[in-house]
């Protein structure tokens, strides 16, 4: 099991040879410096950085990039080294971001060769500073230790340097500077020239995809927690970028800024755009098409002759192409092997293009204020110039040009809008049971599946600028990072002002005077959120091969939990108080422990008679009451090491009401998807970083489309 490290605490290494992991938010300079006993260095060739990669003992990466792999060899290392520090700086014109308060918290991993995790350590509390000191690993009496370490300096990299006694600090950090500036120029090439048409979509994957599968990640949340992927500038405070595969790095997502006027896409590398490009003006001044360049599209097929039968359902793409020559939009227009893959890619491809659009019209408009601003500046620089009609004048022409430039970008968005809604009205009909809405007509034809699904539909997500287009929120399945359905009021609403967050809320009985749901009616919708996709879950799933389990301590959520009881997807309710908590975790920690000791040693045919194979998923009423220590420790342990072997964990909780047990549970919340009962705009993309309201997947009040989905399945589930 990692250990998880908090600033000042070490832990010993069972081994010398060890692989250093780095994670960021964007591009990172890795480095490492050889010091003494008492860390002093000995000159520029104790260092190893992109110029100089390798040292005795010592190989770290060439370029900067959001991830890196340093390998360590403590047996190789000269007598005189105790301690290896390693160092992380922001390279200057690349990635934009210029301190590490801007992006998603780093974190340092060190593992065995193997790659099994022996510590890990996230860098919070960093704010305007440029480089840090990570971890360092250290000697003593013959043995090695990994302290984290986490000192940040504003100074950069030179600071960083000069602080562990380099006298020749500012040269070695140009010369660093330099050195991954080259590597960078080697690494991409010139752009391609773009191709008229509509633009190719990624083989891989919508709202959610993991990163392996698709060209960049996707929406995910944490109020509290870090940026997980790289946002970039666009992201607000309390914003976490969505990550397909339900992990932190995105949903995958994942991480880029809205391009200003007159961006162009700059130079790519052989995978793809990066996050946050746009394409270029053309040159003719003819409409932009800021849709993913590679996103695949099929021509429309043609219509049907007279004479011959019209096929059976609705054909969108039959009545030939649109007004401007365009062919209508067709489900499953994207790369895939079938078409729940299509279906899925096509989700992504529209989160994308909806994105990208959004932040062209957002740049245009705010290129246009900041162009008023000047203007009237110029026209008010003289005295004489205030007064009169030359005055006036001048004011109304700069309101003119602003108020055409905001008309025009306003337009190209409605246009690219009109395109995305014509798309999503043909794709939501479509989509299988996995991806579809509760209120979606094929939950009244479902069936138990055979087949495991590829994804999971979390909710909704929508942007200010067009409250009526709604882009599915799907992650890749089996699930790769817990789910945190958020109760508590005071997180409530802090994904930033807007008449867009009322957009789509119930009327709730138990809200107070300005609308906000208080702490009793958040809680029942957070359970009621938590069984609606526990029961999708169950629902897509072959029958037996999901379960789901629930600690209640307080035993208040028996109203939310009646559908998974009274169709036996759970046994009974929740046995109340600490000993339900421990039977609970005790039981599914076994599970974990000899389900890893099978595949370890391929041995899966041992597995006791009675042990349950089937996936689980634990649901945590009302965390961390009825926990003691000993609980969280469990608890913790099924989060991290749970996912690999088919447990998932699901809280349904308040963080401030975890504030008592300090910083021991803060890598539990970063581990976790932070989702809102009520709709909230602290999601963020992760190509330009967009604040995205996001709204529950909650059945349409009054509907009992979830309890008779549930009855097929334990109709189906006896049957079997």
């Amino acid at each position: 099991m990692t250990a998880e490290l908090v600033r000042g605490q070490n832990h010993p290494l069972d081994r010398t040879r060890v692989e250093i992991r780095v994670a960021a938010g964007g591009p990172v300079v890795a480095g490492v410096t050889l010091g003494d006993e008492q860390g002093r260095l000995s000159g520029v060739e104790a260092v190893a950085h992109p110029g100089a990669p390798r040292r005795t003992g010592i190989e770290v990466p060439r370029q900067a990039a959001a991830e890196h792999r340093i390998a360590v060899d403590l047996d190789a290392l000269p007598a005189a080294v105790h301690r290896v520090s390693v160092l992380l700086a922001l390279p200057s014109g690349i990635g934009g971001l210029t301190a590490f308060g801007a992006a998603a918290a780093p974190a340092v991993t060190v593992t065995g060769l193997d790659g099994t995790g022996i510590v890990r350590y996230t860098i919070t509390g960093l704010g305007a500073e440029s480089a840090v000191v990570a971890v360092e690993l250290y000697r003593r009496q013959d043995a090695w230790k990994v302290r984290a370490v986490g000192q940040g300096y504003a100074g950069g990299l030179p600071a960083m340097l000069r602080d562990q006694g380099l006298p020749q600090a500012a040269e070695l950090a140009a010369e660093i500077e330099e050195a991954v500036g080259r590597g960078q120029a080697r690494a991409v090439p010139a752009p391609a020239p773009m191709t008229a048409g509509r633009s190719e979509r990624p083989g891989t994957g919508p709202a959610a995809a993991p990163a392996q599968d698709r060209p960049s990640p996707a929406p995910t949340t944490a109020a509290d927690g870090p940026t997980p992927s790289g946002a970039g500038a666009g992201t607000g405070a309390g914003t976490e970028a969505v990550s397909g595969t339900g992990t932190a790095s995105g949903p995958r997502p994942g991480s880029g800024t809205a391009a200003g006027p007159g961006t162009g896409v700059g130079a790519k590398s052989a995978a793809g755009p990066k996050a946050g490009d746009l394409p270029p003006t053309p040159a003719d001044g003819g409409p932009i098409d800021y849709r993913h360049p590679r996103r695949r599209s099929t021509p429309a097929p043609a219509a049907p002759a007279p004479s011959s039968p019209r096929p059976a359902g609705p054909s969108p793409s039959a009545t030939g192409p649109t007004p401007d020559g365009s062919p209508l939009p067709v489900a499953g227009d994207a790369a895939g092997w079938s078409m729940d893959e299509r279906l899925y890619n096509q989700v992504w491809g529209m989160f994308e293009d909806l994105a990208r659009s959004v932040a062209a019209y957002r740049s245009a408009a705010d290129f246009a204020e900041t162009r008023l601003e000047q203007e009237l500046d110029r026209a008010l620089a003289d005295p004489r110039a205030r007064l009169g009609t030359a005055g006036d004048a001048a004011r109304a022409t700069a309101r003119d040009k602003h108020a055409t430039l905001v008309t025009q970008a306003r337009a190209a968005l409605d246009r690219d809008l009109a395109q995305l809604t014509a798309e999503s009205e043909v794709v939501e009909p479509a989509l299988p049971p996995a991806f579809a809405r509760w209120d979606n007509p094929v939950w009244q034809g479902y069936h138990v599946p055979l087949e495991r699904p590829m994804a999971l539909r979390l909710g909704d997500l929508h942007l200010p600028e067009v409250l009526d287009l709604r882009i599915p929120m799907l992650v890749r399945l089996p699930l790769e990072r817990g789910l945190w359905i958020d109760s508590g009021p005071d997180s409530y609403g802090r994904g930033g002002p807007g008449p867009e967050r009322d957009i789509g809320r119930r009327e709730l009985p138990g809200a107070l005077t300005d609308g906000t749901p208080d702490g009793a009616e958040l809680r029942r919708l957070a359970m009621e959120s938590a069984v609606a996709i526990a029961a999708r879950l169950l629902a897509i799933h072959p029958a037996g091969e999901f379960a789901v389990q629930v600690i209640d301590p307080a035993g208040a959520a028996a109203p939310a939990l009646a559908p998974l009881v009274e169709s036996g997807a759970l046994p009974a309710y929740p046995l109340p108080g600490a000993k339900g908590v421990a039977a609970v975790l005790e039981e599914l920690t076994r599970r974990v422990e000899l389900v890893q000791m099978a595949v370890r040693h391929r041995a899966a045919d041992a597995l006791p008679v009675d042990l349950d194979t089937a996936e689980q998923l634990l649901i945590v009423h009302d965390f961390p009451h009825g926990f003691d220590d000993r609980a969280l420790t469990r608890l913790r342990y099924l989060a991290d090491e749970g996912p690999a072997v088919g447990v998932h964990l699901m809280l349904v909780a308040d963080r401030a009401q975890s504030r008592e047990y300090g910083p021991v549970l803060d890598p539990l919340w970063r581990s976790l998807l932070r989702l809102t009962p009520v709709p909230d705009a602290h999601l963020a993309d992760p190509w330009v970083g967009h604040a995205w309201t996001y709204e529950p997947p909650l059945a349409p009040p009054g509907s009992q489309v979830v309890r008779q989905v549930l009855g097929r399945l334990a109709a189906a589930r006896r049957a079997s």
